[in-house]
Formats: C-alpha cells, sequence, structure tokens
C-alpha cells in the first residue's frame, strides 16, 4: 500500500511593532539579556497590561491579505503552563475567539500548478522569554526581554502533502507578512519560525498520530525535519511500532528531530479568559479601511513585474516575493534600463554572494545604485560580462562605484577594431595545428572550434578584449582561409 503525508503548519510571525503587546517596553532586537522586561511583562503584582492597538490592526491586515473571517468581538485567554522562560506561569494568547478565522493561501508547485491550503485560523499572543544553553559554562540562564513581544501564530489545515508544499506555504506566508510590513521576516534572529505537524498514514484510512515539531527558522531545515520526520515514522510503522503523539526538536547539526515530550491538548493548558483583558471590539468601518489601505501584495507584484518589466513568470516569481528584494530590483532595473539584465544579475552574481556570506538583500554591501551602475557599463561595453564579474567582486569586497573600480584597475574593455585584430592575427599565427584542424573540419562542426580560439585571445588580451567583436573577427578570418 501507498503511505500518504499529512502535514500543518503553525508559523510563528513576531509583528513589527516598536513596543511589546501589553507593555511599553521595546521590542528592539539584540539588547542587553533582561534590560528590555519590564514588571508588566512579568506580572508582578499591582500590575495590568494595556493591549498594543498596533498588534490588532496588523492582525487584522494580515486577515484581509488571505480573505479570512475577521472576528468582530475577539477575546484573550490565558494559556497556563510552568516553563523557567515564562516567569508569570501563563501565556496571555486567543484559543475560543481569535482575531483572523478561516482564510487561504493558493502556492505554485514545481509543476505549475496551484494548490489551495486553508488557514485555520491567526490569533494574537505574546512570546515568551528565551533559555540560554551555555555548555562550555555547564549553565543555563534565561534572557527575558522576548517576554511580552506580540506574535501572531498563523495556522494552517493539514493540506500540505509533501515538505515541498510546505516549504512553498511558508515562503509564501513570508512573503505576505513581509510585503504588508507587519513582520520583518528574519529567521536568524527569531521574527518568524515554524512548528510543523507531520504524519503519515496509508492512502485512504484515518489519519495517524501526528508530531509536531518545534521551532524550526529556515526554509531548508523546514524541509529537511519533514522528510526525515517522515521517514522515521514510515520506518516505525512497518516494524509494527506505533507513533506517540509528541514535541520533537530538529536538531540542525545531525540532521534529525529528537523527542522533547508528549503532545498537550488545549485542555492540558487549563485556558480561561483573561480577567485583566476586555472583549477587543470592532466593527466594518475599521476593517475596511485597513483593507482599502493594504500595500501591493506579492501575487500582484509579481503580475506587474511580468507585465512591466516583460520578465518571465519564475524570476517575477522569485523577484516579487520578497519586498526588500522587489524593491532593490526596481530600483536596478530603472537605473540600469535593463530590467532582464537586472534580474539576471540579481538572481544570479548577486544571490550567489548573498548566500556564500549567509546575509540578506537589506545588508548587502553592494547597493541597487552600485548594481545599477555596472549594468550600464555592461550594456555601453565599458566591461564585458566576465570583467563586470570582477568589478561586482570588488565592489562587495572594497566598496566603491562601478566607474571608480573600472578606472582604478585598468579594466576597460578593449573596443579598438585595430587593436583587437592585432591580437587576432597572433593567435592564428600562434596556433596552426589548431587552424588546420579547423579548416579540415566540416562546416558544421567548426561553430564549437572557435572557442579555442576565443579563449586564446582573452588569454592574451587579460579579458579585456570585446567578446562579441573577438568572435566576429576570428570567424571571418579562419572562415577566409577555409576558402
Amino acid at each position: 500500500m501507498e503511505w500518504e503525508t499529512v502535514i500543518g503548519l503553525e508559523i510563528h510571525a513576531q509583528l513589527a511593532t516598536t513596543t511589546k503587546i501589553f507593555s511599553g517596553a521595546s521590542t528592539a532586537f539584540g539588547a542587553e539579556p533582561n534590560t528590555q522586561a519590564c514588571a508588566v511583562d512579568l506580572a508582578l503584582p499591582g500590575t495590568l497590561p494595556v493591549f498594543n492597538e498596533n498588534a490588532l490592526r496588523m492582525a487584522v491586515m494580515f486577515g484581509t491579505a488571505i480573505d479570512a473571517e475577521i472576528s468582530k468581538v475577539s477575546v484573550f485567554d490565558r494559556k497556563n503552563y510552568f516553563y523557567p522562560d515564562l516567569p508569570k506561569g501563563y501565556q496571555t494568547s486567543q484559543l475560543f475567539y481569535p482575531i483572523v478565522g478561516k482564510g487561504f493561501i493558493d502556492i505554485e508547485l514545481e509543476d505549475g500548478t496551484t494548490k489551495r491550503i486553508g488557514v485555520t485560523r491567526a490569533h494574537l499572543e505574546e512570546d515568551a522569554g528565551k533559555s540560554l544553553h551555555e555548555e562550555f559554562a555547564n549553565m543555563t540562564g534565561i534572557d527575558l526581554n522576548r517576554a511580552g513581544t506580540p506574535l501572531l501564530e498563523i495556522v494552517s489545515e493539514p493540506d500540505m502533502s509533501s515538505a515541498e508544499e510546505a516549504v512553498a506555504y511558508a515562503r509564501k506566508i513570508h512573503a505576505l507578512v513581509t510585503s504588508l510590513g507587519i513582520c520583518d521576516g528574519n529567521m536568524a534572529e527569531g521574527s518568524f519560525r515554524c512548528d510543523c505537524n507531520v504524519s503519515v498514514r496509508y492512502k485512504g484510512e484515518a489519519l495517524g498520530n501526528r508530531t509536531e515539531t518545534k521551532n524550526i527558522n529556515s526554509f531548508r531545515f523546514i524541509e529537511k525535519a519533514i522528510k526525515g520526520e517522515v521517514e522515521r515514522q514510515i520506518d516505525i510503522l512497518e516494524d509494527g511500532g506505533r507513533i506517540p503523539q509528541e514535541t520533537r526538536l530538529y536538531d540542525a547539526d545531525k540532521d534529525e528531530t529528537r523527542s522533547m515530550r508528549s503532545k498537550e491538548e488545549a485542555n492540558d493548558y487549563r485556558y480561561f479568559p483573561c480577567p485583566d483583558l476586555l472583549p477587543i471590539v470592532i466593527d466594518d468601518d475599521y476593517i475596511d479601511a485597513i483593507r482599502n489601505a493594504l500595500p501591493e501584495l506579492p501575487d500582484i507584484r509579481r503580475i506587474r513585474f511580468v507585465d512591466t518589466y516583460q520578465l518571465s513568470d519564475y524570476d517575477a516569481g522569485v523577484l516579487s516575493a520578497y519586498k526588500p528584494l522587489s524593491d532593490y530590483f526596481e530600483t536596478v532595473a530603472t537605473l540600469s534600463g535593463d530590467a532582464k539584465l537586472a534580474a539576471n544579475w540579481i538572481m544570479g552574481e548577486l544571490s550567489k554572494h548573498l548566500n556564500q556570506h549567509d546575509t540578506d538583500i537589506k545588508n548587502s554591501p553592494v547597493s541597487a545604485d552600485q548594481l545599477g551602475g555596472l549594468i550600464q557599463r555592461i550594456k555601453d561595453n565599458t566591461v564585458s560580462g566576465n570583467i563586470a564579474k570582477k568589478v561586482f567582486e570588488a565592489m562587495w569586497n572594497e566598496g566603491g562605484s562601478a566607474d571608480d573600480i573600472i578606472e582604478a584597475k585598468g579594466l576597460k574593455q578593449v573596443t579598438d577594431s585595430g587593436a583587437i585584430e592585432k591580437i587576432v592575427d597572433e593567435v592564428i599565427s600562434s596556433n596552426q595545428k589548431q587552424v588546420d584542424q579547423y579548416v579540415a573540419a566540416e562546416p558544421d562542426k567548426r561553430g564549437k572550434m572557435i572557442g579555442f580560439f576565443m579563449g586564446q585571445v582573452m588569454k592574451v588580451s587579460g579579458g579585456k578584449a570585446n567578446p562579441g567583436q573577438v568572435q566576429g573577427m576570428m570567424k571571418q578570418k579562419l572562415d577566409a582561409l577555409c576558402s
């Protein structure tokens, strides 16, 4: 019988408010431990929470963007459990009346088809603190700076059937929240993280027990964790075992999941309405005002990129998914006057460097203005494509404009036909054996043989000779010898 995988995701998006969900403490990342946790965040006696309306606005923005039901009345509940990074002894969340109800996300699959993934709900809650395990000191510390940071927990239906679909869904949610400006999407800092619920069953049978793998903070790890968990569950079931319903942790170093604790159900947390917070009541005018003010969403931007810049669906999909990348592309395309070349450089050389240095487009040492200037020099034949890569490398490592680097390093392309002809003649006279082979070859095979002579010319010219001119001139002279 055929195994079937069933996957649902719970995504935690940290909302981009400047203060916490129930206090005026800062949400800025990177402060010294325990310097941004105030008395309200710790629920010290005599303190009362005050709801941050900006968090509500951002939640409604997300709900309207996915055509979800928006609750006119939503209520905060206390989720009770004990853990060192939760000094209050409860987390303020929403269970019974969340702000966002049922909606959907359409994802694009590798075969070109589209699949609709249901969103069960999206609710507001506060984040907990963070446990810091210092192995070298054999001790654990608690940093409560994150306690009280507003989160939007986005819960999907179990509509995904592969790790690839799960990653496509997570990427789509990431593109949406960053385009809306409600989350910075920084997975390394924990601003966007994912819990993966996975089960397997024989096709057509009832759902099996699921496991929940917590707090995965990269798309690559989401894929690897799900694939590993599916394989683990199938191995156990085929050996006659059973899958306990449990919470697991993904270990990226070992590329495996391991058990943390048995999976709790809602009643284990003894949820009850928070007595310190009134219900949130909104009306149609509030919702409509937010809907009408939504920024351009990724799907609309992708269509615009195809129409305006004549990009392929694939290129437009990549460049429209992340707002900072989209803005970077549009600046480069405008400055260079060549959207396709701009797309090629951003998705090629720039992306390669960003990946190699594990950095984000927002932190790229090569600005959009700099890359636009470099592409201008490619278009006007100041530099060839290969020389442009050297210029880009210098811009990345040393800074400066393309013009300054080309001038300082003497990288200007040779376009003088007389100088190029002299090099071409030198290469032909120095490689008689290859010339004889070219002359003796069948006409339809000579095209591939030009590459050798091109390489020799570029070597002699230090890569500076204009490739188009070299190829035309070389072919003309070699073909003349054939006749």
